[in-house]
């Protein structure tokens, strides 16, 4: 895989590059490129990372998408796309290794790091322009010490703000660098789709069209009244600052794991509410164990269903505080899965659950109701993690995993300390 020569970054402009301190840094189809790397025989040649005919694609190298593979796309038909694919399987604890590695290198030029997934992280590098030069000078540094260190390549977008150091990163792929000066930023923005922008999904990139509206210079051009009533407030007055530039986020570190999550693809497609309410449960306990294992507790619950026309909805709700308990994790992804099965197809594919806005289990106090017992399902937890660290992990589970108990787990009003 010989990746095209890397552009002159984009320099220009009278504020200069060095007013660009925001760096996006994103692994080039990290997956596949980790596989590669880990078996050089596997050089040169379309590399797939997945597995089974019902999965679906992680993650490919180049020359798989040059046949048309991508991301999330169904194996068989990734398959049949690239006859002459070699595949292999996932190992997500390699590329957690691996992302740690990278972290380690972008907390080694600045402690404002915050990663979005194991693979790509936004860093504010604006305060280390005395020890490593400018922005532009870290970026190049970033993506030697990768390519020496780890054997990967890296695209990285310097911008003035988070969401324009992002879309530069996805226009210089593969292993690159562009960099977009303050005063650039509109003529870069503006000749691009809409779909480009953050938070441009296929439902409102459509809404957009219908309104005349293709590139991100018609959004600017478009009065900020008429995208609300088109898009709703929020959105509509959210996509009219992007297509000016306006962004104020800040680069805010959140600790290298963002989010824990479980998912599972069924042999054969499922519809029975029983079966679904069970492995709703068993994932939220996979989250909520890995959870406890990192000391971390959750503030947002969300569950990922894929259905059998591979049509993918997301759902997710935000606590009322950070919890690392199976059963309040497992009674939000139920309450998110039941107001979604009331208006969606009944054949699920896929089902995941996952937890984010991460913090330490020990950070926050929990405020009792007047009738709350001051343990329950936490203790439950507690016990259960012991007794699976001496026995093993499935010497206990809760009675509705076992083998022949088709009921459904209590429903959310029933759940309490005393029915386990």
């Amino acid at each position: 895989m010989k990746p095209p020569p890397e552009p002159a970054p984009l320099e220009s402009g009278g504020a200069g590059p060095s007013d660009s301190r925001i760096l996006h840094v994103d692994m080039d189809a990290f997956y596949a490129s980790v596989a590669v790397r880990d078996a050089p025989e596997l050089r040169g040649r379309p590399v797939i990372v997945g597995g089974g005919n019902r999965g679906v694609v992680l993650s490919a190298t180049y020359e798989a998408r040059a046949f048309g593979v991508r991301s999330a796309m169904p194996m068989a038909r990734a398959r049949g796309l690239c006859p002459t694919a070699v595949v292999v399987p996932a190992d997500h604890g390699r590329y957690r290794e691996v992302s740690r590695a990278i972290m380690d290198v972008f907390r080694d030029v600045t402690p404002l790091v915050a990663p979005i997934s194991l693979d790509e992280a936004f860093l504010d590098v604006g305060g280390g322009r005395r020890l490593f030069g400018t922005p532009v000078d870290i970026a190049r540094a970033i993506r030697g010490r990768i390519a020496t260190e780890q054997g990967l390549t890296c695209s990285v977008g310097v911008a003035p703000s988070m969401f324009v150091a992002k879309i530069a990163s996805a226009r210089c792929k593969p292993d690159s660098l562009l960099v977009v000066p303050p005063d650039e930023v509109l003529a870069f923005l503006h000749p691009l789709p809409t779909a480009a922008l953050w938070g441009v999904g296929p439902r409102t990139e459509q809404a957009l069209t219908r309104l005349g509206i293709r590139t991100i210079g018609d959004i600017a051009r478009t009065p900020a009244d008429t995208l609300r009533r088109a898009l709703g407030a929020g959105a509509g007055g959210h996509l009219h600052a992007l297509a000016h530039g306006r962004d104020d986020r800040r680069v805010e570190p959140d600790g290298v794991d963002v989010s824990v999550g479980a998912e599972e693809t069924f042999s054969a497609d499922l519809a029975d509410p029983e079966r679904l309410a069970r492995e709703l449960l068993r994932l939220s306990g996979r989250v909520a164990a890995r959870l406890r294992a990192r000391g971390q507790a959750a503030r947002n619950i969300s569950i990922k269903v894929r259905h059998a026309d591979f049509s993918t909805v997301t759902r997710a709700r935000t606590l009322a505080e950070p919890t690392d308990v199976t059963w309040v994790i497992y009674r939000t992804a139920g309450e998110l899965f039941d107001e979604l099965r009331a208006t969606s197809r009944p054949l699920v594919r896929l089902l995941g659950v996952r937890a984010a806005r991460l913090s330490a289990a020990g950070r926050t106090s929990h405020q009792l109701a007047f009738d709350e017992r001051p343990s329950g399902w936490a203790e439950v937890d507690r016990a259960t993690d012991g007794a699976r660290r001496r026995f093993g992990e499935e010497s206990v589970r809760p009675a509705s995993l076992l083998p022949d108990r088709p009921p459904r787990p209590a429903p959310p009003r029933e759940w309490g300390p005393g029915r386990v």
